[in-house]
């Protein structure tokens, strides 16, 4: 016996009235980020929203995508997306930096480059990754604590960017030992000679010292 068709009146079909907003806001996300897989971004959007957490979002639109070789590797927006998303804690396991990673739709096997450079194990310190992430953007010591620190700063509006000093210290030491190259007692009189400017009165964010990266 056939079933017999159900008819739903206007009535019946509630639509919540936030939908419209929902919908509005994930539009401009979608356009923002324009993700490769849009399918897949939108699932982890969604998943995020409703858990309350980040979302896989840039900022604003991304213009240095365009001058990339492959619109899946790493942009400057983007790993600020996942700073938003992981720096939370300091260090995070690298199943969620895995998923974190697919859900932006980047090269999976420029993460595989990254974890084997940074000779990560189950947990990932996630500002030693941000820094190897920088490291992929700029190429050199100077480029990517450029990077990192107009990533980083708190600073609007086209003013000078600024990071706390102690994640500036953290962020050169990390890649200048990658490097190899430099001398530890060249980092640290390279260190020592950024003091003076930071307790000469830089703007401070809640009473950490600040300090200008002019490269």
């Amino acid at each position: 016996m056939p079933l017999s068709e159900t008819t739903y009146c206007p009535e019946q079909i509630r639509i919540p009235p936030e939908l419209p907003n929902i919908l509005k806001n994930f539009t401009k996300a979608a356009i923002r980020t324009q993700p490769k897989d849009l399918l897949e971004w939108s699932v982890a959007y969604f998943t995020a929203l409703s858990n309350g957490e980040p979302l896989p979002v840039k900022e604003r639109l991304d213009m240095s995508a365009s001058n990339r070789k492959t619109d899946t590797a790493l942009t400057p927006e983007l790993l600020r997306t996942l700073h938003k998303q992981l720096s939370q804690r300091k260090t995070c396991s690298k199943e969620e930096l895995w998923m974190k990673w697919k859900d932006l739709c980047l090269q999976e096997d420029q993460l595989e480059t990254l974890l084997s450079l940074g000779s990560f194990g189950s947990e990932v310190d996630w500002m030693e990754f941000f820094a190897l992430g920088c490291c992929a953007l700029g190429g050199t010591l100077l480029s990517s604590l450029k990077f990192a620190c107009e990533i980083l700063t708190e600073n609007e509006g086209g003013e000078d960017p600024t990071i706390p000093y102690d994640t500036f210290v953290k962020l050169y030491t990390y890649l200048a030992h990658l490097d190899g190259d430099m001398p530890q007692e060249q980092i640290d009189n390279y260190l020592s000679s950024l003091l003076p400017q930071v307790r000469g009165g830089l703007p401070c964010l809640d009473g950490t010292p600040l300090v200008h990266l002019h490269l």
